[in-house]
């Protein structure tokens, strides 16, 4: 569906060719409709043609986009539609901030005419805070509901709780009086499959039974997941991360962060996990937090009719998401300035560490867990670290890279071979298979078998007097004279070889999986998989570095270290990742290992290409997306790129007089161009400002309902003073209000360099292209990236939204 939209609107080419064969102004400004008018006398002496040519080179210079600005309804009632956007098109950054500043001069105006107004100013200056408030109490009760339901329907695959049909397998032996140390897991209340439906509790017939029944509700769970997503809302599949940052740096895709997505995102979500495949739930708990913040945005004006506004919010829902994700709000921020946002004010900053601390507050006061705490796995490391040990740390970053690097290109090769081959068109039998062939495998390890948390939580626990996991399986001398635990130079016992056996298939399994799993027509986050990558070794290699009956070596610690190496290796996060991990061990004395681990494995990880597994994903999918993070540095010139090239069709241009309504309908009919250069007369080529097609479209259809004499043979006029016409003309149409008078502009000999840094940093969709002031051509972000494609020996057809 979302292919065949795109197709329509024409983002599709079939060739190089008829990209070139298109006009410059190729799919500009992508349906917009601000209304703007520059009531200056400059503007004025310009539309009458009587300024100087040094007057208009300093416009077409300059781009003037520090001018006043007066947003003007076209006529006396607003119309419907104009200053939206359409689907898969990209905001005007520029235009929406002046809108904003309109609208809060408007409001300042006001407040003290009246108490209402001033209460009303008040209002507007708090809707910020109240819907961050509202973003982070939404986020944090979806979490704890998804992190609990998860839980349940996880061991529901292995038995139920007879006492209480709502307590998952802990919550069932609880209250139990029959528990033993040994056996704290087993308890009356508690039933298999096998006891239920054979009566049996051991043997290989009840181990049969339990195996056939894990691999029925793994199968259930993931076809109820996909069927739901399929059929109710197909953008909540995959993490939603690659999306919510092209929708962050301006592009539109509606419905993505839509109220049905959150409802069937939520649902799958706790499916998905349930279900055993290889995926977290983190990743997309950012999409789930982004779409409450989506939604509240439209409870206030303010953000709810500018979508650069709105994206302050989507920076500060997303900081939300990781917050309740890894039980991190430092993190969550820095996740998001880092990671995903594309514009992030100081306000925001503010506005985001608010939301994350809501949402960290609200799942803590749910306590999903039972433990207190905001994650299943949260520990607590006391033990010191030595210098040696800087070493092994390192060595796990370099792991981790080489992970990074493998995940994402084993990755990005299947995604592409699911987008071009029939195995694509069947997304609801790849689910199955890959649920198949994961509970199939995954049963007779217990390691695999486990919950994602709760095989987090059995890596990162340092052993103890109470901890029962084979991996603290080791033989204990009676006669010592010290406290058990105290001795650190126990030998393992056989507990402890079967469980580092176990998870190196563990390792494979999970890698081999999460390669296949990550990209399924299922909610699939990445962040966990990722973190289990590493297991740590077997920790005697150190103990020739160690003093006599120290404890000097926490295998915790290099589970943490390794996992979140590897989590750096292919999301290529830095700064937030450090403090996220931080947050989830809560010492201090860790950074400089985990600091020495991540930036080791983004160095590996770069050698083998620069772009993150999301970024890679943005650019599989084809989005409109310039990545802030990648150079440009080839030396070409605006000219060199700009539409029209010498074999192309002149540029489609209005004239500020001389043309009429028929004129304009015919140009807009006979061509798709989103927008139009608006110069004097064909003759002299000096710009006059721009046009958006949709605004003409619509200030046309207005001006034939409620103005009387609006013909076809009327004269438009965008010049202030309407020339004189004959008596027996027809009436002129006036579209001066819908003109943008200050499009942004470079000169023809503008380095590409410079072009393409003031398309990131000001977050343009088009700009026009100058000679001594006259009108040469016009550069778009799709013009830009298909250069970009171009210098990296890529075809640049074959990019656009494939």
């Amino acid at each position: 569906m979302e292919s065949e939209q795109l197709f329509h609107r024409g983002y599709y080419r079939n060739s190089y060719n008829s990209i070139t064969s298109a006009s410059s102004d190729e799919e500009l400004l992508d349906g917009t409709g601000v209304i703007m008018d520059f009531q200056t006398s400059e503007d004025d002496n310009l539309l009458d043609g009587d300024a100087s040519i040094g007057t208009h080179y300093t416009m077409t210079n300059g781009g003037n986009i520090n001018s006043s600005t007066h947003l003007l309804d076209l006529l006396d009632e607003p119309i419907p539609g104009v200053g939206t956007y359409d689907d898969f098109h990209t905001i005007d950054w520029v235009r929406e901030k002046c809108k904003d500043r309109e609208r809060h001069r408007r409001i300042n105006s006001k407040k003290k005419e009246s108490a209402w107004e001033m209460t009303k100013s008040l209002y507007d200056a708090w809707s910020g805070w109240l819907v961050v408030t509202l973003t982070g109490l939404a986020s944090g009760a979806l979490a704890g509901l998804i992190d609990i339901a998860a839980d349940w329907m996880t061991d529901l695959k292995e038995g139920i709780c007879l006492s209480a049909l709502w307590f998952n397998h802990e919550q069932c032996c609880w209250g139990s009086n029959e528990t033993t140390f040994e056996e704290r897991d087993k308890c009356p209340q508690w039933k298999t499959w096998a006891e239920l439906i054979i009566g049996q509790a051991e043997g290989p017939g009840s181990y049969i039974m339990n195996y056939i029944m894990y691999i029925f509700w793994a199968l259930s769970f993931a076809f109820l997941a996909v069927s739901l997503v399929k059929v109710f809302a197909p953008y909540a599949c995959g993490s939603g991360i690659p999306e919510i940052k092209t929708i962050l740096s301006g592009f539109i895709i509606r419905g993505y962060l839509g109220k049905w997505t959150l409802m069937i995102k939520t649902i799958t979500l706790v499916l998905a996990v349930a279900s055993g495949l290889s995926l977290g739930k983190e990743g997309p708990l950012v999409h789930v937090a982004c779409c409450c913040g989506n939604i509240f945005s439209y409870l206030f004006p303010k953000y709810s009719t500018n979508e650069a506004k709105k994206r302050e919010v989507l920076s500060a829902a997303s900081a939300a998401g990781v917050s309740v994700a890894f039980g991190a709000p430092i993190g969550g921020v820095l996740f998001s300035l880092e990671e995903v946002s594309y514009y992030f004010p100081l306000k925001t900053l503010w506005r985001s560490f608010f939301a994350a601390l809501v949402a960290a507050f609200v799942l803590r006061s749910i306590n999903p867990f039972g433990n207190s705490r905001l994650v299943l796995f949260y520990v607590e490391y006391h033990t010191p670290w030595y210098l040696f040990e800087l070493l092994p740390f390192i060595l796990l970053g370099v792991f981790g890279g080489l992970w990074g690097a493998f995940f994402i290109r084993a990755n990005i090769a299947w995604c592409r071979r699911r987008k071009s081959t029939k195995f694509g068109k069947y997304p609801v039998l790849e689910v199955i298979i890959v649920a198949a062939i994961t509970a199939v495998i995954a049963f007779p390890n217990p390691y695999t078998r486990l919950n994602t948390s709760e095989l987090i939580k059995e890596l990162f626990t340092d052993c103890g007097p109470l901890e029962s996991s084979s991996l603290c399986d080791y033989r204990n001398d009676m006669n010592a004279s010290k406290i058990v635990d105290d001795i650190p130079d126990r030998p393992a016992g056989t507990g402890v070889y079967s469980a580092i056996w176990q998870l190196c298939l563990a390792l494979i399994f999970k890698i081999i999986m999460t390669v296949f799993t990550f990209g399924i027509k299922v909610p699939s986050g990445l962040f966990i998989p990722s973190m289990l990558a590493y297991y740590h070794h077997d920790w005697f290699i150190f103990k020739e570095w160690c003093e006599v009956g120290a404890d000097c070596i926490t295998p915790g610690l290099y589970a943490m270290v390794g996992a979140a190496a590897c989590l750096g290796g292919v999301t290529r996060m830095t700064v937030s990742l450090v403090v996220i991990v931080f947050e989830l061990t809560g010492g201090l004395e860790y950074i400089v290992p985990l600091m020495a681990a991540v930036m080791t494995s983004k160095w590996v990880g770069d050698a083998f290409g620069r772009e993150g597994i999301y970024e890679a994903h943005i650019r599989l999918n084809g989005y409109p997306f310039l990545d802030a993070k990648e150079e440009f540095t080839h030396t070409t010139l605006a000219a060199d790129v700009m539409r029209p090239r010498r074999s192309d069709p002149p540029l489609a241009v209005l004239t500020q007089d001389n043309m009429t309504v028929e004129d304009i309908e015919n140009l807009i009919n006979e061509t798709s161009y989103n927008g139009f250069p608006v110069i004097m007369s064909k003759e002299s080529q000096r710009l006059v400002g721009f046009a958006l097609r949709r605004d003409l479209t619509i200030a046309i259809e207005s001006a034939r309902k409620k103005q009387e004499g609006i013909v076809g043979s009327s004269r438009v006029c965008f010049a202030q003073h309407t020339p004189s016409l004959p008596a027996e003309s027809p009436r002129p149409l006036k579209l001066r209000s819908i003109l943008d008078m200050s499009p942004f502009t470079v000169t023809d000999h503008t380095p590409m360099e410079i072009v393409v840094d003031i398309f990131r940093k000001l977050g343009l969709r088009q700009c026009l292209v100058t000679h001594n002031g006259r009108l040469l051509g016009i550069i778009t972000k799709k013009d830009i990236l298909r250069h970009m494609a171009q210098t990296a020996n890529q075809d640049p057809a074959s990019i656009m939204f494939n």
